[in-house]
């Protein structure tokens, strides 16, 4: 295998964490909101909950973007 090909694979491969960051975050906004529909009163008290599982889901993706990119453009 060519290291060209190889480079694009693994960017490709890397990338793979944007569709699972997208899918977290879904999830996590799609059961704040279940939650908050259920209970009304408690849904102020998971607020902090959510927005550190949005960070958390989000820095996931971004790390896995920056990885493809660092394998294209540095490597």
């Amino acid at each position: 295998m060519e290291p060209a090909a190889a480079k694009l694979i693994g960017a490709g491969l890397a990338c793979i964490a944007l569709a699972g960051a997208g899918i977290g975050i879904g999830t996590i906004f799609g059961a704040y909101l279940q939650g908050a529909l259920r209970n009304p009163s408690a849904a102020a008290g998971q607020f902090t909950n959510l927005l550190i599982g949005f960070a958390l889901a989000e820095f996931t993706g971004l790390l896995g973007f920056v990885m493809g990119m660092l394998l294209l453009f540095v490597f």
